[in-house]
C-alpha cells in the first residue's frame, strides 16, 4: 500500500480510514520506490523502537511519504543531530544532555513558562475577542520557553521568536529562517563559550564543538516548538469542538488520542533481518510507523476512539516514542501542556470557536499535523 495522501479524515481527530484494519506489519511503498513497511500496533511499534538491530541513522533510511522539509536517506547525520544517530555515539550526546533534561531542572522552569504563557494571556486580553489562538498564544510559548532553556539574551528574543515561528508555519519562508537561525546559534555558541551563563549551551561548552553545540540547539528548537505549538493548538481545537473543557490530567489522553506526529514520520532501519509479529523484515528494509493506529491500538487501549480524561492507560501513548530514543524533553512538554491549556481556559470560560469548526484550517507536509490558524472568541 502507500500512506494516504490526505492526512486528514472525514472526522480531522482520527487517523484515515485507509489505515483500519491493518496487519500489525503492512508491505508499504515509500515516496522513493522502496518497498518497506508501515508497523500499525503498539505490539510491532515497541519492538521496532527498542530493537538494536533496528537503526535510527538516517543515511540508512528511506522516506515514507513526500514532504517540504529536506533530510532522510542519502546523508549522515551532522555532528550533534542525535536523533538520526545509534550507540554509542547516540549514547554520549544522550548522556550529556540528560543532565540538561532532569525533572528538577524543568520546575525550576515553570515560573518562567507561567510567567510567559499570563503575559500571552493578557496580551489577549487586551486585544479583546477574537484572536487567532496559533499566532497569539500557541507558537510563540514554546518559542520563549526554548528561550529561556538555550540561553537566548532578552535583546534577541523577537528575532528568535519570529525566525523560529516561520520556520513551522507553511509559506512564510521557513528555510530562509532557518539558515537565519542556524547563523544565529552558532554565534550564541561563540558567546557562550566566551561568556558562560545558567543554560543548556553553557552547560555543554566543555564536552561538545561548536558545530554540535549548535546543531543540538536547532534540534531542540525544531523538535521542542513545532510539536508542543501543534499540540497545544490542536488539543484547544480537539477540546472546544467536542464542547470540552480541560480537566486536570488530560493532557496526557490528548497526547495519545491526538499522535500529531505524522503517519511514518518515526521510521528505523533494519541492520539485518528481524522477525516482528511474525514477518520478516529484511536487512536494509525501512519501517515507519502509525502512531495515530499504534496510540489506538484496542489491545491496549479500551474504546480507543474515545476521548476520555480519566483514561487509567492513557500514559502507556507512545506520543514520545519508546526505547534509548525516547523524547528528551517529554517532561518539558508535559509541563508547557498542563499550564498552558490549564491557565487558558481559566482566564477564558467562555472560549469558543469564533467560525465553523469545519472552517478551521489543518496543517499538512510538516512534521507535526495540527491547525494553520484558530480563530477563537470569548465571553
Amino acid at each position: 500500500m502507500k500512506l494516504p495522501t490526505e492526512r486528514m479524515p472525514e472526522r480531522p481527530f482520527d487517523p484515515p480510514a485507509a489505515l483500519r484494519g491493518l496487519p500489525p506489519m503492512t508491505r508499504l511503498e515509500f515516496a522513493d520506490g522502496h518497498l518497506g513497511w508501515l508497523a500499525t500496533t503498539y505490539a510491532a511499534a515497541r519492538t521496532v523502537l527498542s530493537d538494536p538491530r533496528f537503526s535510527a541513522r538516517q543515511e540508512l533510511k528511506h522516506i515514507a511519504y513526500h514532504s517540504v522539509r529536506p533530510g532522510g536517506s542519502g546523508s549522515p547525520a551532522p555532528p550533534g543531530f542525535f536523533v538520526a544517530t545509534d550507540p554509542p555515539e547516540h549514547t554520549r550526546y544522550r548522556r550529556l544532555l540528560t543532565g540538561q533534561f532532569t525533572l528538577r531542572g524543568m520546575r525550576l522552569l515553570e515560573p518562567r513558562i507561567e510567567r510567559i504563557t499570563a503575559d500571552h494571556l493578557d496580551a489577549m486580553e487586551a486585544a479583546g475577542p477574537p484572536a487567532d489562538l496559533v499566532s497569539a498564544y500557541a507558537l510563540p510559548i514554546p518559542s520563549l520557553v526554548i528561550c529561556e532553556l538555550l540561553g537566548v539574551p532578552y535583546e534577541d528574543h523577537d528575532f528568535f521568536q519570529e525566525r523560529s515561528t516561520r520556520i513551522v508555519t507553511p509559506g512564510a519562508g521557513g528555510e530562509q529562517a532557518a539558515q537565519e537561525l542556524a547563523a544565529y546559534m552558532g554565534e550564541l555558541v561563540l558567546r557562550k563559550r566566551a561568556e558562560p551563563a545558567d543554560d543548556l549551551l553553557s552547560g555543554l561548552t566543555g564536552d561538545l564543538t561548536d558545530d554540535e553545540l549548535a546543531t543540538i540547539g536547532m534540534s531542540l528548537l525544531v523538535a521542542g516548538h513545532e510539536t508542543t505549538a501543534n499540540q497545544l493548538a490542536l488539543g484547544v481545537f480537539a477540546l472546544l469542538a467536542h464542547g470540552r473543557k480541560y480537566d486536570e490530567g488530560l493532557e496526557e489522553e490528548l497526547l495519545r488520542w491526538l499522535s500529531i506526529v505524522h503517519l511514518g514520520a518515526p521510521s528505523r532501519a533494519a541492520l539485518e533481518d528481524v522477525e516482528v509479529e511474525g514477518v520478516l523484515v529484511g536487512k536494509g528494509e525501512t519501517v515507519a510507523l502509525s502512531l495515530p493506529m499504534v496510540n489506538r491500538d484496542p489491545a491496549v487501549f479500551d474504546d480507543p476512539d474515545a476521548l476520555l480524561p480519566d483514561r487509567p492507560e492513557a500514559r502507556r501513548h507512545l506520543a514520545f516514542g519508546h526505547g534509548v530514543h525516547q523524547c528528551l524533553g517529554q517532561q518539558l512538554a508535559r509541563l508547557e501542556l498542563r499550564i498552558g491549556y490549564r491557565r487558558l481556559f481559566e482566564r477564558f470560560p467562555g472560549l469558543r470557536p469564533a467560525v465553523p469548526v469545519t472552517e478551521v484550517p489543518l496543517r499538512e507536509g510538516a512534521l507535526a499535523y495540527g491547525v494553520q490558524r484558530l480563530p477563537v472568541t470569548w465571553s
